[in-house]
């Protein structure tokens, strides 16, 4: 067995038909649980991302929103969508939407876990937060083994998913648009990546904060003009656009009826892949943010996949559609038969080539639409690789919170600058097969762990919640102590609610505070 067909067992293990029931049921259950706040919950969500708080320590709302969307909004906005539509036809399109709205709800409550149970890093005095440190602190109270157990899992995972398995997807797509779009080799692309990465991740979390929230908001806008550019020029093709993704998600189109499991599995998977709702990875960016109540935060994420989805994809996927440059194959492999065969043909491999032919017919014979995709890919992939960083920094800082020693800490904070580093490299010249399947169990093996974790610790979330909305009621600005509400282990807003936290104290100064209570 070769190593590419152990990366693709492992795959079709994670995600298997249980993580993608799993992702689509949460979803469901916590849209419920919540009243559909994803929803109500669309005022405050516009609202907070434009008047949150600052401080010296923590991000706004506004770049907390950025460094996450800088994490979502990537290869798998344009790559994703491409290998969606060419395994699981236009229907898993519609499947990405669903999971993202859905998902809106999840991100809504994992995000607030993050704000409730975040802390001071000790070195820095910024916000840390994520998963590890909710699923150890909000029952240690009860179950203090496991809970931690469990926290250090999560973060293992985290560490390994996104300083290895994940941002060679990243830049392999970067470097393979460059070289489609103007012939630049693939590993002339790794050195100039590497080299510009390392100055942006040895600056920190305050630099990786400024540069996402100047980065991310013109590429993103870009992206969606030059699309509705295709949409306008495409207008006469939208019905049959929206009539292939409602048809074929449902088996009702003829030519896809035999493959509406795969439309739903690869609808949910680059869904989750894209928006990571669910995944655990918005948390980090959640527990960053400087916010009076932690369900303020919540609803910033939640909002983050609308944008990332119903936004940044639709438009890939009008695109792909609409200029009929796709193919869709009988199985999962490339290449091989298909169930239909567009204007691409069969030899572009499902990625951004996709989207770069489908921009090339604005101007046939230049090739505008190749550079354009392959600049905005470059932004896309090199602001989501230097959010992965971010949160494998998160999750190492957790582990290695206990190592009194900064000499070591630095260490092997070096040593993970390293690790990712060398896995861009390797990942610009590697085989996009390879890149997409060590990508997709980083995803899958998070968002096992996230999901079942916050079904079990969904309660303070929702505590918050409603706290929040009769605060609203009342009319007051909504500020969080958690003590009224029942909520246990949330040293940082009960010191806050104390008024014993301020603006420029250090991690070990909040540490100290904790104990002496």
């Amino acid at each position: 067995m070769t190593f590419a067909d152990m990366i693709d067992a492992v795959n079709g293990v994670v995600w298997a038909l249980p993580l993608v029931g799993l992702c689509l049921l949460a979803g469901l259950y916590f849209s419920i649980r919540t009243k559909f706040v994803q929803v109500s919950g669309l005022p405050d969500m516009v609202k907070q991302l434009f008047g949150g708080e600052k401080s010296t320590d923590g991000t706004s709302s506004f770049q907390s929103l950025m460094m996450s969307l800088a994490n979502r909004v990537g290869m798998g906005n344009i790559g994703g969508v491409a290998t969606a539509i060419a395994f699981g036809g236009p229907g898993a399109v519609f499947w990405m939407w669903t999971v993202a709205f859905l998902g809106a709800a999840t991100s809504f409550i994992e995000s607030t876990l993050g704000q409730i149970y975040k802390e001071k890093d000790p070195d820095t005095g910024e916000y840390r937060g994520g998963p590890a440190y909710y699923f150890e602190k909000a029952y240690s109270h009860k179950a203090k083994a496991l809970s931690l157990v469990y926290g250090i899992l999560f973060a293992a995972v985290t560490v390994m998913a996104m300083s290895f398995f994940l941002p060679g997807v990243q830049a392999n797509g970067m470097a393979s648009a460059i070289n489609l779009a103007w012939g630049f080799p693939t590993w002339g692309v790794a050195i100039l990546l590497v080299i510009v990465l390392a100055f942006i991740v040895i600056g920190g979390v305050k630099r990786i904060a400024a540069f996402a929230a100047f980065v991310v908001p013109p590429m993103a806008i870009l992206y969606i003009i030059a699309a509705l550019a295709v949409f306008f020029v495409n207008f006469d093709q939208i019905p049959h656009v929206f009539g292939q993704i409602f048809s074929s998600a449902f088996g009702a189109n003829a030519v896809y009826g035999a493959i509406i499991g795969l439309a739903i599995k690869w609808g949910v998977q680059r869904g989750i892949y894209s928006n990571e709702a669910g995944q655990g990875t918005g948390p980090h960016h959640a527990a960053a943010a400087e916010v009076s109540h932690p369900v303020k935060q919540g609803l910033v994420q939640a909002f983050s996949v609308y944008i990332d989805t119903l936004f940044v994809c639709t438009a890939t996927a009008f695109i792909i559609i609409s200029t009929d440059m796709y193919s869709v194959f009988e199985n999962e492999t490339f290449p091989g038969p298909t169930l239909y065969t567009g204007a691409i043909g069969t030899d572009v491999e499902p990625g951004p080539g996709f989207v770069q032919n489908g921009f090339d017919t604005l101007a046939p014979g230049i090739g505008l639409g190749s550079s354009f995709v392959a600049i905005a890919l470059t932004f896309f992939a090199f602001t989501t690789i230097v959010a992965y960083y971010y949160m494998a920094e998160v999750n190492l800082s957790y582990l290695t919170r206990k190592i009194k020693n900064r000499v070591v800490r630095r260490g092997l904070l070096r040593l993970l600058q390293g690790l990712l580093l060398v896995s861009v490299a390797y990942g610009a010249i590697n085989t996009a097969g390879s890149a997409w399947g060590l990508g997709d169990i980083g995803v899958g093996s998070m968002a096992w762990l996230n999901i079942v974790g916050i079904l079990l610790l969904q309660v303070p979330a929702l505590k918050a919640l409603k706290d929040y909305r009769a605060q609203k009621k009342a009319g007051k600005d909504p500020e969080f102590d958690p003590r009224p509400l029942g909520i246990a282990n949330a040293e940082f807003w009960e010191l806050r609610a104390d008024g014993k936290v301020r603006q420029g104290e250090t991690g070990e100064d909040l540490e100290k505070k904790v104990s002496d209570r």
